[in-house]
């Protein structure tokens, strides 16, 4: 296996790694309906607009690596839910499906020879497609810390 393809290959693990904490996918599965909405006390945030801002945000980057068009968000309004708990109640399953499947073609990017990970993306101001993916790497393990601490002070976690 070449350099390249070594990095390419821990790029698309890490997207969903679990070596050195719990995934996204064990964070936000089994999270009952009546808690999803909740917000301990203490904290600013219910499991709901984790899950959401992580998803709106995994997608942003998504975009934002692949579309030349791409418009910038506007932050925070943008990128957390207008409410703390979902909207419906197949809200919770949507979102989650919706952030596995960006996920999964964020792995399709890392691993893509034909994917220059070093090149500035011609539309940003300096960023790559490295750093991009690490920030999503680095953005979800942040946000599925915070959502396990919502659900051991929620007494829903495992």
């Amino acid at each position: 296996m070449t350099a390249d393809e070594s990095l390419r290959d821990l790029l698309a693990r890490q997207l969903d790694w679990q070596d050195a904490h719990a995934t996204f996918d064990a964070a936000v599965d089994g999270v009952p309906a009546e808690h999803q909405g909740t917000r301990p006390a203490g904290l600013p945030h219910s499991a709901w607009e984790l899950l959401e801002h992580l998803r709106i945000t995994q997608r942003d980057i998504l975009d934002f690596c692949r579309d030349p068009g791409y418009q910038e968000m506007a932050w925070p309004d943008d990128y957390w839910p207008a409410s703390a708990a979902p909207p419906s109640p197949q809200s919770w399953e949507e979102s989650a499906a919706a952030y596995r499947a960006d996920r999964a073609t964020l792995k399709q990017l890392a691993a893509d020879p034909a994917t220059d990970l070093y090149a500035p993306i011609p539309h940003g101001s300096g960023q790559t497609i490295l750093r991009e993916l690490l920030l999503v790497v680095d953005h979800t393990a942040y946000h599925v810390g915070q959502l396990i601490l919502v659900r051991q002070l929620l007494g829903i976690w495992k």
